[in-house]
This record gives C-alpha cells, sequence and structure tokens, in this order.
C-alpha cells in the first residue's frame, strides 16, 4: 500500500504542477505579452473559471501527504517554515491581484495588481522549482528526523546547505521557464489576436532555454546526486522517460514553427508531468534523502501511517477524486475554446 500512495501523491502534485501550472505561466507573462487593459483583462478571462479550482490539487496533495506520510508531513513543514510561510503569502497576494483588479474603476489600483499578479506567479514558480530541488538534494536530517534550513548559506549544496544554492536555484530557473512557456502555450491556445501571436512568440522564443536549463539540470542532478540513476539501471524501463521529455521537447518545438496551439499546449503538459514522473521514479522509494550520512532517509516505509489506515483511506481518497475529476472535466468543457470580451461572466 505504501507504493500506491507514493504514486497517488506523485499523481496530485503533477496534477497541480500541470493544471496551476499555465496559470502561474500566465501570470507570469501577462505584462509582456498583454499591452492594453483589453488584453490584460483577456488573460484573466482565459484563467479566470479555472485558476482558482487548480489550486485545489495543491490542497489536496497536500491533504494526502498529512494522511498517507505523516512524518514526512511533520518533517518537511518544520523544516521549511520559511519558506513555506513565502509560498503562502505569495499565493494570497497573486488571489488578491486577479480578484480585486476589476474592483476599482482607476489605472493605478489596475497596474498595481497587475504588478501582484505577476510578481506572485513569478516567484511562485521560482519557490515550487526551488522546492524540488531541495527534494532532490537532500536536506540535513537530525536523529528525530526533523531538521532546519536557511533561506540560503554559502550557495553550495552539501551537509550546511540553505533552501538556496546554484542547485536548487538552476532548478528554480527551470521551472520558471518551462512554466512561462506553459502558460503562454496556453494563451495562444485560448486567445486570438496580437495577444495570441505575442504569446506564441514568447513560447517558440523561451524553447531553446528551456531545453538548455533540461541538459543542465540533468547534468547538474547526477553531480549533486548520482544516486537517482539507480532505479534506471535497476529498472532499464524507466529510460522510457527521459525518451519522453525529449520527445515533448521536439514535439513542442515543431508545434511552434506550424501554429498548432493546442498540440504545443499538450507538449508542455507532457513535458512538465514527465520530469516530474521522471524525479519520482529516481527517488523512490525516498520520500525525502539525507544529506548527512549518519541519518537514514525518510522513505516510503518510515514514514508511512498504519496499513489499515491506508487500505480504507484509499476508498475515500477514490471517492473524493472522482467527484473532483468529473468537476474539473465540467469546468473545462464548459470554458473550452478561444475567450473574447464579449463572452464570460467571471467579472474580468
Amino acid at each position: 500500500m505504501e507504493t500506491v500512495w507514493f504514486i497517488l501523491v506523485a499523481f496530485m502534485l503533477t496534477a497541480y504542477v500541470v493544471l496551476d501550472g499555465f496559470d502561474l505561466g500566465a501570470g507570469v507573462v501577462h505584462l509582456f505579452v498583454a499591452r492594453t487593459n483589453e488584453e490584460r483583462r483577456m488573460v484573466l478571462r482565459a484563467i479566470g473559471p479555472v485558476w482558482d479550482g487548480n489550486e485545489v490539487w495543491l490542497l489536496a496533495g497536500g491533504g494526502t501527504l498529512f494522511f498517507a506520510f505523516p512524518l514526512l508531513y511533520a518533517s518537511s513543514f518544520s523544516g521549511f517554515y520559511l519558506p513555506l510561510n513565502m509560498v503562502l503569502w505569495l499565493l494570497i497576494l497573486r488571489g488578491i491581484g486577479i480578484e480585486f483588479r476589476m474592483h476599482i474603476d482607476n489605472k493605478v489600483w489596475r497596474d498595481f495588481f497587475d504588478g501582484l499578479f505577476a510578481i506572485g506567479s513569478l516567484l511562485l514558480t521560482i519557490f515550487f522549482g526551488a522546492a524540488l530541488g531541495n527534494v532532490i538534494r537532500g536536506v540535513p536530517l537530525g536523529a528525530d528526523h526533523y531538521f532546519f534550513l536557511p533561506l540560503w548559506t554559502d550557495f553550495l549544496p552539501g551537509r550546511n546547505a540553505g533552501v538556496l544554492d546554484w542547485y536548487t536555484v538552476l532548478a528554480g530557473v527551470l521551472a520558471l521557464i518551462a512554466l512561462t512557456i506553459h502558460g503562454a502555450n496556453y494563451l495562444s491556445l485560448k486567445t486570438e489576436g496580437d495577444l495570441g501571436r505575442r504569446s506564441r512568440a514568447t513560447a517558440r522564443g523561451l524553447w531553446p532555454l528551456l531545453s538548455a536549463l533540461t541538459v543542465a539540470s540533468c547534468i547538474a542532478t547526477l553531480l549533486v546526486r548520482s544516486q537517482v540513476t539507480q532505479n534506471y539501471v535497476a529498472h532499464p524501463v524507466g529510460f522510457l522517460i527521459p525518451i519522453l521529455v525529449a520527445t515533448s521537447l521536439a514535439t513542442m518545438f515543431r508545434a511552434h514553427r506550424v501554429n498548432a496551439d493546442r498540440l504545443a499546449f499538450l507538449s508542455s503538459c507532457v513535458y512538465l508531468a514527465s520530469m516530474l514522473g521522471g524525479a519520482a521514479f529516481a527517488l523512490y522509494p525516498t520520500l525525502l534523502p539525507s544529506s548527512n550520512p549518519a541519518i537514514p532517509d525518510i522513505t516510503i516505509h518510515n514514514a508511512a501511517a498504519g496499513p489499515y489506515s491506508l487500505k480504507y483511506g484509499l476508498i475515500w481518497w477514490s471517492i473524493g477524486v472522482a467527484i473532483a475529476i468529473g468537476y474539473f472535466v465540467l469546468v473545462y468543457r464548459m470554458f473550452r475554446g478561444k475567450v473574447s470580451l464579449q463572452t464570460g461572466e467571471h467579472g474580468y
């Protein structure tokens, strides 16, 4: 059952990144691709029906983590206390920027809330990428499996590393570029005219940087934590994952060249899912590696809840997720197609 719950947690976090990722990416690029008030309203119209629902997957993923692996939840939420508080405030400010923009008919306030939306989205993408970098790199666990990390120390990975070092910053920049392209692909799919063309050009222009950062991050991961290759060597089927990553990048490049917006967006979805899936495959069964050689990792075996809880919790989890998936299918079908300022009732 521990393996099943590992897969379920990975699935929920991947769903969050793929779905809320295009909202975050749209926030990052909207000040550049949307140059008038009407175009910025179009951006908000594109994400308006779904952005808050997409964040449900983050809450559900955290709840699932708490239920299935309480030791990991307690350890990580105490060790990452400062960055988690920063993420919480950024989520709040981003939501304020989206929802309050149209409540004050004043250009100064509109620009202020646009800035909150953009800055909050940009910093969230970096923090989420750095968070994954910390999980892959490892943290200095103590004998009680708790730890503390300062925001930064000397920017070098190791036993005395902080939340930010050169490796986690690289992971944050990769996440920023990947989600920016994801958001631009979504806007080119959902909008028309100059806004759609600028979004398409932005995604196309950032593709070479994404490809380079993907290769650089793989090399850096091997330098920082060479153990990530063990599962791939033991189970060669795992090499299908990097092939899928490369295929998604190639497909995205082709889609950008022929203006196939739907294919480009689906390719960025596959890219994000395969990158996260590759990280999960490399870490299994570890949940949080220890950078202290004297202390064992937190794994699915020493962090899991009791077998009775895992067994019967799966029933209620399945019911809840089935309802959530049904809701998302309904919402995305209702609001499919291009957006315009003449349609929609979301106040943007």
